[in-house]
């Protein structure tokens, strides 16, 4: 059934579309068919028009309608294979004329509510796919699944942050106006088709069955329309452009199971071995014993590690960013050993929490490994600290993203989580981050002996404008205009005031260690789980914006005025660095199974960190260069990050590029690899 369409709007029911009915007519096609046509218009310009939407508040400054209209091209495909998926049963059905939509008013409204029903769960995704593209700029995938296993939390910090009531009226007005839309369509074919005497004819269902099930298909010839079909643009918004939620979520769902090969991890050893000069004789094994290196403290000293919310290294004033959001932290920096270009692997504070106590990129794209029961037992280096205490604060529920499933790792660790006593919870992550900073006080200068502390903070978060306690009127809240934000990479002035806020809680908490007998022999460690997407451009080269390095780049900073020697470092460091480093502090041997490394080892070689997230892209940082590559696509790209890398001739790139792709391909491997093989 071949059919020439136009699509008209009906002045006395706005909005109202419907296919021009002389040449179904003067074919006889059944009404079901004709409703069924008018319906695939319906839904054609849905999908369109937040295809459209996306692209309007999401697109990159200087791209054009012009250039993304492959996209969009290739986005109908992806449309009329779920569209095709939500009218196949009408037609299906309808094979047999006493369920036609025309058969009786019951079967009209059954119909019609059956695509109401449709029309809702396509509104969710839309929703859902809008959110995730201003949240994260990637489009809605199972890696959404990681917070529906904890619903209530994740709804509740939705109610604290959204406007939920209104966004639900809404979608319910919607849904009921589109209702109304097809009852309106079922009307026009049986106002057109009166009196024409059109016959029920099976085989003009069965052809449109057919065609359906091509249109599902997605190609006429040739594998089937999938996933990967849309990233041969090579360009990453143009990718998300073209795929629709529904079809990005559940071709991911498959992919949150971790996988791994490990004769390709042993393949890749001996590029590792290289890079992390790691000495051996050859043997598949990251299982090195470290003794006590030059300089190590043999004074016992306690370590707290705090691990901060959302850190944006260029929304911070150590980089230079004129809005000095953290001005306590920053004269932190200048007063121990400072680390200004450290990565996270990833975005996500559960997978912060992973990679900091085992050491390991949480390189499983679509699921946490902390949600994952194979890859829970772990090897970590704070079980090496014999004759330490533990301690773990967090400010809420360690339920969420599974933090306690990793935590459990620790052995002796004890907790200090959820509601407390006497102290009021703030929001929907539990009490305020100065509350839990003073409660760690509280505990730290009633030890007697050496202890371990791991601090999670988790105010500098959704919602911000419920994290800080209106009883705190000591923290003052300061107005700056839109654009100034904007210009500086903040989203909104509840933001800014909220990271603000975290400054302040580091501050008291310093303020009130140092007047204890701990504070002296005492190393903190501040580090950030992860940054925020944005606009970097007023401290940092396009790369970081261009390429979302701001999504990973987070402070890391070594505070220990009485034991440590002021230093600013300026190589590239990951996350997973840490618990090797804390440890070459500490005067004892070691067992380090992974793939982090002692940043203050006397000769340390080759300064990288590894980058994944979840637009299906992998990547290494290292002084000079950002390489990265679509695992879709293959896409491979180089990206200079420091000026006098800009002036490399072609064929040292080249190189670079060559090695730097070996290197970032044996890391990945290897990061999956020992995600279930640390124990």
């Amino acid at each position: 059934m071949v059919l020439a369409i136009w699509v008209k709007f009906n002045f006395f029911a706005p909005g109202t579309l419907v296919i021009s009915a002389s040449m179904l007519v003067k074919y006889r096609i059944p009404k079901t068919l004709q409703w069924v046509a008018n319906l695939l218009v319906i839904f054609l310009v849905i999908f369109t028009l937040f295809r459209l939407a996306t692209f309007i508040a999401f697109k990159p400054e200087g791209m054009t309608v012009g250039d993304s209209l492959p996209s969009f091209l290739m986005g109908i495909r992806y449309d009329l294979r779920w569209i095709s998926f939500a009218l196949l049963p009408v037609v299906l059905f309808s094979m047999n004329p006493g369920f036609s939509p025309f058969y009786s008013a019951r079967n009209k409204k059954w119909w019609t509510w059956y695509l109401a029903i449709v029309t809702f769960i396509i509104f969710f995704f839309f929703a859902a796919g809008f959110g995730s593209f201003s949240y994260n700029r990637t489009p809605l995938d199972a890696g959404a699944m990681n917070f529906v296993e904890d619903p209530v939390i994740s709804l509740k910090m939705m109610w604290q942050t959204y406007p939920l009531i209104w966004m639900v009226l809404g979608l319910i007005v919607a849904v009921l106006f589109f209702r109304w839309t097809y009852h309106r369509s079922h009307w026009q074919v049986i106002n057109v088709t009166d009196g024409k005497g059109i016959p029920y004819r099976r085989k003009f269902f069965i052809v449109a069955a057919i065609l359906l099930g091509l249109f599902a298909y997605g190609n006429l010839w040739g594998p089937p329309l999938s996933r990967k079909d849309c990233f041969r643009f090579n360009n990453s918004f143009k990718s998300y452009l073209a795929i629709n939620p529904l079809q990005n979520f559940f071709a991911t769902i498959k992919l949150r199971k971790p996988e791994f090969n490990e004769q390709k991890a042993k393949s890749a050893f001996p590029v590792m071995s290289k890079w992390m000069n790691l000495n051996t004789d050859g043997s598949f094994s990251y299982t090195r014993t470290i003794p006590p290196r030059s300089g190590a403290l043999e004074s016992q000293p306690n370590i707290v590690l705090v691990q901060c919310e959302s850190f944006s290294m260029y929304k911070s004033s150590m980089s230079g960013n004129m809005l000095n959001a953290t001005p306590y932290f920053d004269s932190l920096s200048r007063n121990g050993i400072f680390f200004e270009r450290c990565f996270t692997p990833h975005f996500s504070t559960a997978r912060a929490l992973f990679a900091i106590i085992t050491g390991i990129p949480d390189a499983q794209l679509f699921k946490f490994s902390s949600r994952n029961p194979e890859a829970l037992k772990q090897h970590t280096i704070i079980n090496e600290w014999n004759g330490y205490s533990k301690h773990y604060f967090l400010g809420g529920n360690p339920k969420f993203g599974n933090f306690d499933g990793i935590l459990d790792n620790i052995k002796g660790l004890e907790k200090h989580t959820g509601k407390r006593k006497g102290i009021p919870e703030v929001n929907v992550w539990g009490i305020s981050d100065k509350d839990l900073f003073l409660e760690a006080n509280s505990v730290f200068k009633k030890e007697e002996g050496p202890f371990f502390a791991y601090i999670q903070t988790s105010g500098n978060h959704r919602p911000y404008g419920r994290t800080i306690p209106d009883s705190d009127t000591a923290f003052k809240k300061i107005f700056i205009p839109d654009e100034t934000l904007y210009e500086y990479g903040f989203e909104s002035l509840d933001e800014y005031n909220c990271f603000r806020y975290s400054d302040y809680c580091i501050q008291q908490f310093i303020e009130a260690a140092s007047k204890e007998d701990y504070f002296e022999n005492t190393i903190f460690v501040f580090v950030g789980d992860h940054g925020l997407s944005g606009n970097a451009s007023a401290v940092y080269p396009p790369v970081w914006s261009d390429q979302r390095l701001t999504d990973e780049h987070v402070p890391l900073l070594f505070y220990a005025p009485h034991l440590l020697a002021p230093e600013r470092r300026t190589e590239v460091v990951s996350q997973i660095d840490v618990l090797p480093t804390i440890a070459g502090l500490l005067y004892q041997p070691y067992t380090n199974t992974t793939l982090g490394r002692d940043l203050l080892q006397p000769g340390k070689k080759n300064n990288y960190a590894f980058i994944t997230n979840t637009a299906d892209e992998i990547g290494m940082m290292t002084d000079d260069f950002f390489f990265s590559r679509n695992l879709n696509s293959g896409e491979e790209e180089l990206h200079p990050v420091r000026s006098y890398a800009s002036a490399f001739d072609q064929a040292k790139k080249d190189s670079v590029q060559k090695e730097l792709s070996r290197f970032t391909s044996a890391f990945y491997e290897t990061a999956k690899y020992l995600i279930m093989n640390n124990q």
